[in-house]
């Protein structure tokens, strides 16, 4: 599955951010909720986020967060229609909530959609300009829509602000399209810019390596 890598790292951030802030609930069963909600077993997470959405009373916050939560669950395992509109939902809470407009913007592209996704992930970036995944994300949707030269850039600029992790990737997902023979060692190269711009030319070439490629050369 394509992205899993970086769907995670996208949300961490935040779960991580309100898990730490946020009061403990009232009641052990609340409390495993929200454990589950950022866990990083995908059908826990769809469990204990669902628990939380259904909860009398919970802080807006908390909610619109469950919602993406949950929406990111469905879209690793495939259900790119079942996030979209657990996104949908975050965003009506939290109209700018920069990971989930991201996020959303990604099952457009991975649905077929990309085009709609334009919309969403220029708003993310104006909400956070340097998010190498919200880049990445624009990258994609402009290679799907044959903006190879604008795809090449935003890429690049993908690397330059998500490091050597982000270059890693890459790296990998080049190599595995049979485009880039160097190390997967986080340096940018001529060899390896020369693989990207060849794949950004090709609407079907995805740098993202999968899963289950680059163990354990990413990490």
């Amino acid at each position: 599955m394509v992205g899993v890598r970086r769907a995670v790292a996208m949300l961490a951030s935040v779960a991580v951010a309100v898990t730490v802030s946020v009061a403990a609930p009232a009641g052990a069963a609340a409390s495993n909720a929200k454990v589950d909600c950022h866990s990083e077993d995908n059908e826990r997470r769809i469990e204990g986020c669902s628990i939380l959405i259904e909860t009398p009373g919970l802080p807006r916050d908390e909610l619109s967060l469950a919602y993406a939560m949950r929406a990111l669950a469905h879209s690793l395992v495939g259900h790119f229609d079942k996030g979209l509109q657990d996104y949908d939902a975050a965003l009506a809470i939290t109209p700018d909530f920069p990971l989930a407009l991201n996020n959303r913007a990604w099952s457009y592209y991975k649905l077929d959609r990309a085009a709609e996704g334009i919309a969403d992930v220029e708003r993310a970036l104006k909400l956070a300009p340097d998010s190498p995944f919200a880049l990445d994300t624009r990258a994609h949707i402009r290679q799907s829509l044959g903006q190879s030269d604008a795809a090449y850039e935003d890429y690049n600029l993908a690397m330059r602000l998500g490091g050597k992790s982000m270059v890693k990737m890459y790296q990998c997902g080049l190599k595995a399209n049979g485009l880039y023979f160097g190390a997967v060692d986080g340096e940018r190269s001529e060899t390896l810019q020369k693989a990207l711009r060849t794949c950004s030319g090709m609407r079907q070439c995805d740098p993202l390596p999968s899963d289950a490629e680059c163990r354990p050369e990413v990490s």
